[in-house]
């Protein structure tokens, strides 16, 4: 069978799953119908021609879904990209291996291409540093597009192997001095995961197979989140920087599973310990934590990448480009995911929007 065959087979195998998922899933938790405030502020999104392309709202709130709507041609069986969001999902597998003890946050990263010459001094960044995105490492984000390092890595000359083109930049500044956003950085961190969990995973289909296995015994599975799928590149490693796909509800799912401290039906899917981790600060910038971005300013330019001039201070998400958001807010016992496809000179409406939904709902009262 042509290997076209086999992968348009697999595809629909794997829509057919996510469908029969959705039809037998367990309706939502019953909840209060929201005041007309709190409908009004999610259908602006709808409405709205500044919020454009929304695609899909869901608002959970004491883990009930009391909203959920999606722009025609969208429903509930569609699988969304993660772009960014992706970051997120690596930080908790790392973050698996942290609570295994299998990876420490404050010892050297285990980057073998660092290690190879004595004295290189890349091989002193830690972990910690690579998710708090100040490894020091030399990276071009997205400007020049046609020459930035992501760009390069994901869609041209450099992603036949997107790990070497990664661990070959030199360092710009010393490791744990300044942040330097890099999706590069998030394709390092799902490097070291693959290793970990398979160090004997040589060719790209067993590396593929052991972070399927992974990431579906670990994480996919126990938060009810059966629609995820994640991409490769020729390698063999996850694109954890940039490429995992979900439907909205399991996006809603994975922002339930922060939101509730790591527990799901009473199991703890992820430590309590990197819950707290990943909504720190990090100390090169007070609106990032350990993979997601926090609802505060940003040093120096002062903005934001949620809405910090309307609060909370607790919020925080994993955020996607064109405006994919999960926006986790423990003192509302709130999770709202918004996806869609919006360019960057819409986002700061996006994120007004945003905040102005999450603001309707009133703080929690204690549990």
């Amino acid at each position: 069978m042509a290997v076209e065959q086999v992968n348009a087979m697999r595809a629909w195998r794997s829509s057919l799953i996510l469908l029969v998922a959705t039809l037998l899933a367990p309706a939502a938790v019953p909840a209060a119908p929201l005041l007309p405030a709190q409908t009004g502020a999610a259908d602006a999104f709808f409405a709205d021609p500044g919020l454009a392309e929304t695609r899909a709202i869901i608002v959970m709130q004491d883990g009930a879904r009391v909203y959920e709507r999606y722009a025609p041609g969208y429903g509930p069986g569609n699988r969304f990209i993660s772009w960014s969001m992706a970051k997120s999902i690596t930080s908790t597998l790392v973050g698996e291996l942290v609570a295994d003890g299998k990876l420490e946050l404050d010892t050297p990263a285990p980057v073998p291409q660092w290690w190879a010459s004595p004295g290189d001094p890349r091989a002193r960044i830690t972990l910690r540093q690579l998710l708090h995105m100040s490894s020091g490492l030399r990276h071009v984000e997205e400007t020049p597009v046609e020459t930035a390092d992501t760009n390069r890595a994901l869609f041209a000359d450099k992603s036949g192997d997107i790990i070497a083109h990664a661990t070959a930049a030199p360092l710009a500044s010393p490791p744990g001095t300044k942040f330097q956003y890099s999706t590069l950085t998030t394709h390092i961190l799902a490097d070291i995961v693959g290793r970990t969990i398979a160090p004997d995973a040589t060719t790209p289909a067993a590396k593929r197979a052991a972070m399927r296995a992974f990431i579906t015994g670990r994480l996919s599975g126990p938060a009810d989140m059966p629609s995820l799928l994640c991409e490769y590149d020729p390698q063999g490693t996850l694109l954890g920087g940039s490429f995992c796909h979900a439907s909205a509800r399991d996006w809603a799912n994975f922002g339930q599973l922060y939101l509730d401290n790591g527990v799901v039906a009473a199991r703890q899917v992820v430590s309590p310990a990197w819950v707290a981790f990943v909504r720190t600060p990090a100390p090169t910038n007070p609106g990032y934590g350990g993979q997601f971005w926090l609802n505060r300013p940003r040093p120096a330019s002062g903005k934001t990448s949620l809405f910090a001039d309307q609060g909370p201070p607790d919020a925080y998400a994993a955020i996607g480009h064109l405006g994919q958001y999960v926006v986790i807010v423990p003192s509302k016992r709130l999770v709202v995911v918004r996806l869609g496809k919006t360019q960057d000179g819409g986002l700061d409406a996006v994120r007004a929007a945003l905040g102005r939904l999450v603001n309707s709902f009133p703080a929690a009262g204690p549990p």
